[in-house]
């Protein structure tokens, strides 16, 4: 396979994005749970809460900083290997960026510092306070972060200005409450959240398996299973929500995801398992559950869900139509000033296909000038490959499920009183908690997968094809950062791994006795106040 600037580019924002979103989930999800735990030792004075909340803030600090290290570097690549796409959507994109990098740096950071070296310094409550503003900031954070990501993958709230060239904001509100942006906010804070419970839950049931800090592990477990539950559940029916608006919005994703290269009859089906073969443009088998695909996509039961096929035939037309909307386009960009009204107003009909246009520049110089068999690339060109996309979403949603039925078994048993049955007796449910950790980040990064890969080839969904968007660079410039990014982000790595290891053998303070609640202490009776003996 011949390298280019484009794949590269992709392959390193990917390899950096997907490096980044490991961080992130667990520093979202133990925000939440480190809150939580201190709540309950403000309002119980409990030591043992105070012990929890220092154990799991030292991993997750330890997250947080490298989630901040890499994070960083994402957005330098914007100017280093999308600077058209920059400079296209520099001013909608901007706000969000801007914003989220006042909470993460200004926010964030100034509560961090204050959980972390504020134990002696501030009152309960004014702990208790800087840990909730650190929840809530990276929480936050996430929201300014998906806004931006949501308006490439359902830009609503700007239009194009043929005479600049960018992408201008018509409607902020339209932005910030964008539907697309919502529904990834909430599905990836809750996909978060699971990956923290899980991985509370795993790490005490190996203290449970090494009958080392019990009480502290009985206690993370409890609260690590109902969150879990809770999340989980979440997941699931935010997941669902997401799906629905891919199909009012990206409906090659979802055809995609679901392998259907035919438009079904309403309601269309659900594929269980299926190979589809790329070059026939068919599935060679596939196992299906009536009705269920059109119930979930569309929530109706005669609303017809488009097969492959027949989007790419709708993509021929947007390409013909996004042809003269490029060649008014360029009329207008050689005289300005003086572009007749014709030209304009030509524009203006076309412009919402102007995008498809530039799928055509691969192929020919002169999109007006295309061949229908140019055409055909250009439409077909709109399809991801179907299997990564297929089981990718498949793993995750697996994932999903068994993460609601881990949860659901040990939030039965700590609620119960009964994590000691599980030493005793079930001693395999707690070595299942243990090798589970990983999971939720597989399904996190797979979820990522059919997120980002399902709006290939678009940069901006039905806007600007990632092609249109890189840096004029050679190869050899993008090789070099990208052998630069993976020597830097294998060394993070090991550092994270070593770390996260020490600190998890090294374990939690363990008290006398965990149900203990300091004593206030006596005031000594007043000199004055004496009575003498007689």
């Amino acid at each position: 396979m011949e390298l280019n600037v484009v794949d590269l580019s992709r392959l390193q924002f990917a390899m950096t994005a997907l490096y980044h979103f490991l961080f992130v989930p667990l520093t979202i999800g133990l925000s939440i749970l480190l809150a939580t735990m201190e709540t309950v030792y403000v309002m119980t004075g409990r030591e043992v809460w105070k012990r929890m909340v220092k154990f799991w803030g030292t991993l997750f600090g330890i997250n947080f900083v490298l989630g901040v290290a890499t994070g960083l570097t994402m957005e330098f690549q914007f100017g280093m290997n999308w600077a058209y796409f920059s400079q296209y959507v520099g001013d909608v994109f901007g706000a969000p960026l801007a914003i989220e990098g006042l909470m993460a740096f200004f926010l964030e950071a100034t509560f961090v510092g204050l959980f972390f070296f504020g134990w002696d310094r501030l009152s309960k409550r004014q702990h208790l306070a800087a840990t909730w503003a650190v929840a809530i900031g990276t929480n936050l954070s996430a929201l300014w972060i998906l806004i931006a990501n949501g308006w490439m993958q359902h830009p609503v709230g700007s239009a194009f200005n043929p005479d600049t060239m960018r992408m201008e904001v018509t409607s902020f509100y339209e932005v910030l409450f964008n539907p697309v942006a919502q529904a990834k906010f909430v599905h990836t804070v809750s996909a978060g959240y699971v990956t923290a419970s899980m991985f509370v839950l795993g790490i005490s049931a190996w203290y449970m398996l090494k009958g080392r800090h019990i009480p502290i592990a009985k206690r993370s477990m409890a609260i690590a299973s109902a969150f879990g539950f809770a999340s989980a559940l979440s997941v699931v029916v935010l997941g669902d929500e997401s799906g629905y608006e891919a199909n009012l919005n990206q409906k090659m994703k979802l055809a995609t995801i679901e392998a259907m290269w035919e438009t079904e009859p309403a309601p269309a089906s659900f594929n269980v398992i299926a190979w589809a073969d790329m070059e026939k443009r068919e599935n060679v088998f596939a196992i299906e559950v009536p009705y269920v695909m059109g119930l979930i996509a569309t929530r109706s039961l005669d609303t017809i869900i488009p097969g492959i096929k027949d989007l790419v035939e709708r993509t021929k037309d947007r390409i013909r139509q996004g042809a003269i909307a490029w060649d008014a386009l360029q009329k207008i960009r050689q005289d300005p000033a003086n572009a007749s009204a014709d030209v304009r107003e030509t524009f203006l009909q076309n412009e919402n296909s102007l995008g498809y246009a530039y799928l055509l520049l691969p192929f020919t110089d002169n999109p007006m000038e295309a061949t229908t068999a140019q055409v055909d690339a250009a439409a077909w060109s709109t399809v991801p490959e179907v299997m990564p996309m297929f089981y990718s979403f498949r793993i995750m949603v697996a994932c999903g499920f068994f993460f609601i039925l881990m949860t659901t078994v040990f939030f039965y048993y700590s609620s119960s009183g009964r994590l000691d049955v599980l030493r005793e007796k079930r001693r395999w449910l707690l070595h299942v908690a243990v090798w589970s950790i990983p999971l939720p980040w597989i399904a996190c990064e797979m979820g990522w997968f059919v997120a980002e890969y399902g709006r290939q080839p678009w940069i901006i969904e039905s806007m600007l094809p990632t092609s249109a968007g890189v840096s004029s660079l050679s190869v050899t410039e993008v090789l070099l950062t990208l052998a630069g990014f993976v020597a830097l982000y294998s060394t993070l790595l090991v550092i994270e791994i070593t770390l996260m290891i020490k600190y998890i053998k090294i374990g939690p303070e363990d008290g006398e006795n965990p149900d203990a609640v300091p004593a206030t202490p006596k005031q000594p009776v007043p000199a004055a106040a004496s009575v003498p003996a007689e």
